[in-house]
């Protein structure tokens, strides 16, 4: 479904690049609120039915790279052999962003006043980052044999993801002077990781 789109001389992007970055150029100029699909689709040169192949709704279309970033932490965690849960996540999070493409920067982090972007920046935040908990606080229970919603998997998983979320915004609004995301978010992880791994 990702076929490539080619927009003028720049170099090859995947469809869904395309969209996001003449959603993003459209918010910059107008706003979000007065931005539609339909307008999106028109600016990267593609039909409104092809903008919904890539994205649910127009707000989706804000985390492509941080949809990217997380997209793979399930398969890291399940092909874990690590011994200790904790250090498990830890490598888990580190590959995420290890494997992150340094170009591809979440606008709508870095330039939500200017685009208007307020309950929707929020609500999607919100959104990824509930699911990535879950997913994290089900694999400390897989291991330790409790509940997901049991306090240690909540810790766990809670404790971890707050310090790569934190690392994450750091690195975006560093600008282009930032280093690489893994630095970041294993700056952020070590002393997270080495207190809850002392349990």
């Amino acid at each position: 479904m990702d076929e490539p789109i080619r927009r003028g001389g720049r170099p090859r992007r995947s469809s869904a690049e395309v969209l996001a970055d003449a959603a993003a150029e459209l918010f910059l100029e107008q706003g979000y609120g007065r931005t539609t699909v339909d307008q999106i689709a028109a600016r990267a040169g593609v039909s409104r039915a092809t903008f919904f192949n890539y994205f649910p709704a127009k707000a989706d279309v804000m985390w492509l790279e941080l949809d990217a970033a997380v997209a793979g932490l399930p398969g890291y965690l399940a092909a874990s052999t690590e011994p200790s849960v904790v250090r498990a996540v830890e490598q888990a999070l580190l590959a995420a962003a290890r494997a992150h493409d340094p170009e591809r920067v979440p606008w709508a982090v870095a330039q939500a006043e200017v685009m208007g972007i307020g309950p929707e920046l929020v609500a999607g935040v919100a959104v990824r980052v509930t699911a990535q908990h879950e997913a994290v606080a089900a694999f400390v229970a897989s291991r330790t044999g409790e509940q997901p919603r049991s306090l240690w998997p909540q810790t766990v998983s809670g404790a971890v993801l707050g310090a790569a979320a934190a690392a994450f915004g750091v690195w975006v609004t560093d600008g282009v002077g930032r280093r690489a995301l893994v630095e970041y978010v294993a700056a952020a992880l070590t002393p997270v990781v080495a207190g809850l791994d002392a349990r």
